[in-house]
């Protein structure tokens, strides 16, 4: 069972309604949700390893897949690719159990760059494929040169590659992150031979992309939420929302639980990072909000001004803020 009071699906998946929608009327959450680009079905849960450490993060797979989890969600720059393979191997769980994503770094954009980095992250991940392969960050920018601009407005030779991957077999579902609503329409005016399946997005209670996740529901796009407990020094600040407290003790799960429930039950896919094996379990373990539980919630994450995200802008000494 890969979740504790979810409902399993048909091989047919979820219908595209599921994509994006806010499901308070929930009685059991889904274990996947079905991308309406491909019809693959994709894990409602994660476990993230960004900014895990090396000698910790193997063993955090291998918790997360004994645990049931079937979603490891990584990346190149993460410095952790191979470690995360050899996890994999030893996990014993068989290959085409587990959806793999990696991302694509911006210094890779460039069409020619594509094809040998992402041969790079197969190696160290020692597969053939991957399930989901993301472009990273809306910025092309090679080292030690300024970015560049019209590949940064405009990633469409950057997408026509990633098609490529797609049709040679070396990836399954290809998406992005960080990307805000006008680089959404950007990219989706191309003639594209496949829509983006995902987009992957820091969402929190304190960054809760109302306007983005309606877009996305209008669209048939799925969002992915990093940083799902609250970014970096806000975990804290999220389990002790009185809402989310109070409906936890109500319920009887814990404080981790009930907004990685919320997550969920918006309808993204959520992205829970720890390397503690009691909470890589405990994320796993979610159900429905009742109704009057998920709105309770949902009013205070949206009702609040939005803590500012994380923006690498001005450390990569852009001349622009990557998500105006």
């Amino acid at each position: 069972m890969l979740l504790f009071g979810v409902r399993h699906v048909s091989r047919t998946g979820l219908p595209r309604c599921m994509v994006g929608r806010l499901h308070r009327n929930m009685t059991s959450l889904p274990s996947h949700y079905t991308i309406p680009s491909t019809g693959h079905r994709i894990p409602a849960i994660a476990l993230g390893v960004w900014q895990a450490k090396p000698n910790e993060v193997g063993e955090a797979v291998k918790t997360a897949l004994k645990a049931g989890y079937r979603h490891i969600d990584g990346a190149w720059i993460y410095r952790n690719e191979a470690e995360v393979g050899q996890a994999l191997r030893d996990s014993g769980v068989p290959r085409e159990d587990v959806w793999i994503t990696s991302k694509l770094w911006n210094t890779f954009h460039a069409p020619e760059d594509i094809e040998p980095t992402l041969d790079d992250s197969l190696a160290k991940l020692g597969t053939e494929y991957l399930d989901m392969y993301l472009i990273h960050w809306p910025v092309a920018k090679k080292d030690g040169q300024p970015y560049d601009k019209d590949l940064t407005e405009n990633p469409y030779p950057t997408w026509q590659k990633l098609e490529e991957m797609v049709e040679k077999g070396k990836v399954r579902n290809i998406g992005v992150s960080n990307f805000n609503i006008r680089r959404l329409e950007n990219l989706t005016a191309n003639p594209l031979k496949i829509k983006p399946a995902v987009n992957q997005v820091e969402i929190s209670y304190w960054v809760p992309q109302v306007e983005l996740l309606k877009w996305a529901k209008e669209n048939d796009l799925l969002l992915e939420a990093y940083s799902p407990l609250g970014s970096t020094g806000r975990v804290g600040d999220t389990l002790a929302v009185p809402e989310v407290k109070e409906i936890a003790q109500e319920l009887g799960m814990t404080p981790a639980q009930v907004v990685i429930s919320w997550h969920i039950q918006r309808g993204t896919v959520v992205l829970p990072k720890s390397v503690t094996p009691s909470r890589v379990v405990e994320n796993l373990q979610v159900r429905a909000l009742p109704p009057a539980l998920f709105d309770k919630l949902e009013e205070a994450a949206t009702s609040h001004k939005p803590y500012p995200r994380l923006n690498p802008s001005k450390g990569w000494g852009l001349d622009f803020d990557i998500f105006d």
